[in-house]
């Protein structure tokens, strides 16, 4: 399976839905928020969209601070090679594990469906 291409489409619906701030406006306002932002930098999920580097806005809580159910399964995505940026495709894509719906659509609830959703995930 050849991999897919993310297109700007894609990154453009992410922004809409979700916000995409690049890396530094995340630096920022983490600074604003705590005195030390860089365990929370260290966490992030990042993409890579031509020469910036964004962050999804679906991982961070209203108050700022990181969705923890985003950041396990992102540890796990790691675990796993997934790429920062299938990863965050994945989150927004219909799954069949899910029976249809989004991944992203899940965060609130028990997080076991989304790892075990996460692990049958082909990116490649």
């Amino acid at each position: 399976m050849n991999r897919q291409t993310i297109n700007d489409q894609t990154w453009e619906a992410i922004r809409a839905e979700f916000t995409l701030p690049t890396l530094q406006q995340v630096y920022r306002r983490l600074s604003e928020l705590m005195e030390d932002p860089e365990p929370v930098m260290r966490q992030l999920v990042r993409v890579f969209i031509d020469d910036g580097t964004f962050c999804p806005g679906f991982q961070f809580l209203p108050d700022g601070q990181l969705q923890t159910t985003v950041t396990a399964l992102f540890r796990r995505a790691m675990e796993l090679e997934i790429p920062h940026n299938y990863f965050t495709l994945w989150m927004i894509t219909p799954s069949r594990p899910l029976a249809g719906t989004r991944p992203v659509d899940h965060l609130k609830k028990d997080p076991a469906p989304l790892l075990r959703a996460l692990e049958s995930y082909r990116w490649r």
